[in-house]
């Protein structure tokens, strides 16, 4: 039995915007996520309710009728989402390994003193 999680379905960088609009604030209806989403990225109505199908489809957005209209919110935590976004970031550039990744955010001098010391202080959290 195949698993249909929303976690298992890829969320676009598009849908992501309507994802963050929903995070923010939900359930809102499709011209509050287009008050919200579209002129920043030059949207149109139709162009954020296509998006909105696509993630119910996807599972990671629920509808509840609202008179003539349909309420959103997601059915993915934003802190799910980064969880599986992060992990697929690991897998596929750096082979599962955290490790790697700092060690290039850190060739890359992309970490900063500020950074450093929040990492520091979670991996001395994480020892205890």
């Amino acid at each position: 039995m195949a698993d249909d999680s929303p976690q298992n379905e890829r969320i676009s960088e598009a849908e992501q915007a309507v994802m963050e609009a929903l995070w923010a604030r939900s359930p809102l209806t499709a011209n509050e996520v287009a008050d919200a989403v579209a002129p920043a990225r030059g949207w149109t109505l139709a162009t954020v309710k296509t998006l909105l199908s696509r993630l119910v489809a996807k599972q990671a957005v629920e509808t509840a009728p609202d008179g003539k209209r349909f309420l959103y919110s997601p059915r993915v935590a934003r802190v799910d989402f980064a969880t599986g976004e992060s992990k697929r970031l690991v897998d596929r550039l750096f082979g599962g390994s955290a490790a790697g990744l700092f060690a290039h955010l850190a060739e890359a001098e992309a970490l900063t003193d500020k950074d450093l010391n929040q990492i520091e202080a979670l991996l001395k959290e994480l020892r205890k």
